[in-house]
């Protein structure tokens, strides 16, 4: 049975997310201070860690840094304020997924079963509606349909694809499409969004492919 560990010092909260994660046939266990979180990481065995940035004894971002020199178990962090979530696309920790409090133990429940999803798929599993990029033409080929993007929408789409379903903030996209790190608006990052998903929807049109994800950027649809 898949086990989660919550990682959270509300205990409304977390008793909440345990009725939740029950419902769904989830084994779980609660932990309040992060200092108790790693000394049970090291004897336990869990399938993915719902982990709280603002803990007492050890915070969310030094746990991240330690869990990832570890191993690569699935994270998804909650932070109370939209801002932190700019500082941990920064930082890059490497958490799978982000969710911004007060949010909805259904939106939660859903993002833990996405990214159990992903981890979980076969090595050898490849989907088949990948994008396929041609550095060449700048097009790229989506279920058999080709589109031709200009050079910064091609580069938008391939840097949303390395990863797919991870969160990329503006200030991240702009660095890889702007390469003499001017400063541009993020009015611009979006308004190139907006463009390039109107070429993704004229050859697939329930496709959904880059979603937004409020306070944090954007992110390709995990295929």
């Amino acid at each position: 049975m898949t086990h989660i560990l919550i990682v959270e010092d509300e205990p409304k909260l977390a008793h909440l997310i345990e009725q939740y994660l029950a419902r769904e046939a989830y084994e779980f266990t609660h932990i309040a201070d992060g200092s108790e979180v790693m000394p049970w990481f090291n004897q336990n065995k869990t399938d993915l860690i719902l982990l709280d940035l603002n803990l007492p004894g050890k915070d969310g971002l030094t746990l991240c840094r330690e869990i990832r020199a570890k191993n690569n178990i699935p994270i998804i962090m909650t932070t109370a304020r939209v801002d932190e979530l700019d500082r941990l696309l920064g930082l890059e920790l490497g958490a799978d997924d982000y969710l911004c409090k007060p949010y909805s133990p259904r939106e939660l429940v859903a993002r833990v079963k996405a990214v159990l999803r992903r981890v979980q798929q076969p090595q050898d599993a490849v989907p088949t509606n990948l994008p396929v990029f041609n550095e060449d033409q700048l097009s790229v080929t989506i279920n058999g349909s080709l589109l031709s993007l200009t050079s910064v929408e091609y580069a938008l789409l391939k840097r949303l694809a390395e990863h797919p379903g991870r969160i990329y903030s503006r200030d991240q996209l702009m660095d890889s499409i702007y390469n003499d790190h001017r400063v541009v608006n993020d009015r611009t990052i979006d308004s190139h969004i907006k463009k390039l998903r109107r070429k993704l929807e004229a050859v697939d049109s329930d496709g959904d492919w880059i979603q937004s994800v409020y306070g944090a950027g954007y992110r390709l649809k995990n295929t």
